[in-house]
């Protein structure tokens, strides 16, 4: 059962009607309108953590964020890519996520601040990750992949595209609650659907409309589910029962291990949406999971 505090969410989700720009397509433009007037600022909280160094530079017009431990040390590294819908900008929790995978991994984290819907496409932007993990490759050494919701889409996308165009095999990619088919064709999601008190198809079809550009809703770079899974990197995926993403989740599950990719999921039962970086014993407890992965796939001292 759920712990007090993650019923506590829920609770809070419901009240504050924090879905409404997925549940509703009406509320979903409204929202988009809304960040193209009125970009939110994206910059790390101040006093994230004394024990990480922040440094920021432009790469091709985005600002990239990187995240080590201040007292050296580090080896390989982690680029993220947070979540949002493709259209909500990097938030606090994130960047707690990533400082501590900083600290605690004792790794280099990038963090891209990449355009957003209805600016930045899916093509743009996994082309643009994938150089940036080519990049921390270079200075960093062995680098993974990790991302939430949205931008556990992006991870996946470009880790597919790192093996397809570069060969290069990521040594692992963290999916936290992954967008990973972005029809939403699922029949199993509208068993879902009415439980989930953040997501919803309605909303989320005016993103993905933005976010494929032109490219077609079930290619890769938009939609991983629908590429070869065959000679990825180990995943780990968490996902809630209470998600809407959960059943396509429980797909790419199930075809990467048939494509002989190792995978190691956590099933959040009675969860919600991205409950790793939520404030819940539940959350913690993925988050040390999740910690773990990512030292295991650090190079070695």
């Amino acid at each position: 059962m759920p712990s007090p505090s993650h019923r506590a969410v829920v609770a809070y989700l419901r009240l504050t009607r924090a879905g409404r720009g997925y549940t509703s397509a009406d509320e979903a433009r409204r929202h988009v309108e809304e960040r193209r007037l009125r970009p939110r600022p994206y910059g790390p909280p101040r006093g994230l953590r004394r024990d990480v160094t922040v440094s920021v530079e432009d790469v091709d017009g985005w600002p990239v964020y990187r995240l080590a431990p201040r007292a050296g040390g580090a080896r390989g590294g982690v680029v993220y890519a947070h979540g949002g819908g493709w259209v909500n900008e990097i938030s606090r929790q994130h960047w707690q996520l990533t400082a501590r995978i900083a600290a605690q991994v004792r790794t280099t984290v990038t963090v891209p601040i990449y355009p957003l819907v209805p600016v930045g496409t899916a093509e743009e932007v996994v082309a643009g990750v994938a150089a940036l993990v080519t990049a921390s490759e270079a200075r960093h050494g062995a680098t993974s992949l990790a991302g939430d919701s949205a931008g556990g889409q992006i991870a996946l996308s470009t880790a597919l595209l790192l093996r397809e165009e570069q060969r290069v095999r990521v040594p692992r990619t963290v999916l936290i609650a992954p967008a990973l088919d972005l029809s939403l064709a699922n029949p199993a999601i509208d068993a879902v659907e009415p439980t989930d008190p953040w997501l919803g198809r309605a909303g989320t079809h005016v993103y993905v409309e933005h976010w494929r550009g032109d490219l077609p809703v079930h290619d890769p770079r938009v939609s991983p589910l629908a590429g070869d899974l065959a000679g990825l990197g180990p995943l780990t995926v968490f996902s809630g029962t209470r998600d809407v993403l959960n059943p396509d989740a429980r797909l790419l599950v199930a075809r990467a291990r048939a494509a002989g990719v190792e995978v190691d999921d956590h099933w959040g039962d009675g969860l919600v949406h991205v409950y790793p970086l939520l404030p819940t014993p539940e959350g913690r407890a993925a988050r040390a999971v999740l910690l773990d992965a990512l030292q295991a796939a650090r190079p070695r001292d």
